[in-house]
């Protein structure tokens, strides 16, 4: 009781925090960049590097991509810098998507650890910021509708799979997930889209639509990979952060590799409108 009590209360909390934050630009720019920090350095933790190079490469990245425009007085650059970002962003976490499925252990050579801190876990903390930014306005209510398309997907993933869930999905890495509960956080993220885009007054019900699929499938693969890479450390939480959840990490897990997905739709479209 003591325990689902701290839990309950630790959730309430980070949500809350994140719910504030989401009414002012600067304070989530600011509360992302901890979150940063926090969750760089307990998958720092999970893959064993010690070195310093991956903090200054964060600030360097965040900092850069979140301040451009105030700092040069012009966006010119900053869409084409925004573009290979996302690609290489994307193209890093195919091959990690291509080893959660291939290889037994990711590989995590010298060169990889420096890459995966770069483009699986900084960049997506710009893009998180990014997609607040949408449209060059403060247009936090995005990143909320997908914070919450995350939360109902994991919520109902984990009510349908306990009821009704036999087929697992990846048993060697998360046993507790199933087949039938990732269709059934599937579709109330669909259900949950509706009300989004109705409330929220940003995209359509079609464009959240797309984007709850989105978020329901590379959120479960990052939630996937995040437990492989804490299988390979022997560890259960990435951190201690959060009594009750774990690490900010085993929270963030989701969106940080849904984000670079989200903002390739978002910025696509744009593109076409």
């Amino acid at each position: 009781m003591k325990e689902t009590l701290i839990r309950s209360l630790s959730g309430l909390l980070y949500i809350l925090i994140l719910i504030g934050c989401f009414q002012n630009e600067h304070a989530l720019i600011i509360l992302f960049f901890i979150f940063g920090l926090v969750s760089l350095a307990e998958f720092k933790k999970l893959i064993q590097l010690k070195s310093f190079i991956p903090y200054i490469i964060f600030v360097i990245l965040y900092f850069v991509f979140v301040y451009w425009k105030l700092v040069l007085n012009t966006n010119f650059g900053l869409d084409e810098a925004i573009q290979i970002l996302m690609v290489i962003t994307i193209f890093v976490e195919l091959f990690l998507i291509k080893d959660l499925f291939s290889e037994k252990t990711i590989p995590l050579f010298a060169t990889k650890r420096f890459i995966l801190t770069t483009f699986y876990l900084s960049s997506a903390f710009v893009f998180m910021v990014l997609i607040g930014n949408y449209q060059d306005s403060n247009n936090a209510n995005i990143l909320l509708g997908s914070f919450i398309l995350i939360w109902v997907n994991d919520t109902f993933a984990y009510l349908v799979g306990k009821n009704f869930g036999k087929q697992k999905l990846f048993e060697k890495i998360s046993p507790k997930k199933t087949v039938e509960g990732f269709l059934g956080g599937l579709f109330f993220a669909c259900v949950a889209s509706y009300f989004i885009a109705n409330f929220t007054h940003t995209l359509n019900f079609t464009h959240w639509l797309v984007l709850s699929i989105i978020i329901s499938v590379f959120g479960t693969l990052g939630d996937l990979i995040e437990s492989k890479f804490k299988r390979q450390a022997g560890v259960k939480d990435s951190g201690v952060i959060m009594p009750g959840h774990g690490g900010l990490l085993d929270r963030l897990d989701s969106i940080i590799f849904a984000a670079p997905f989200i903002y390739s739709f978002l910025s696509l479209l744009n593109y076409v409108s």
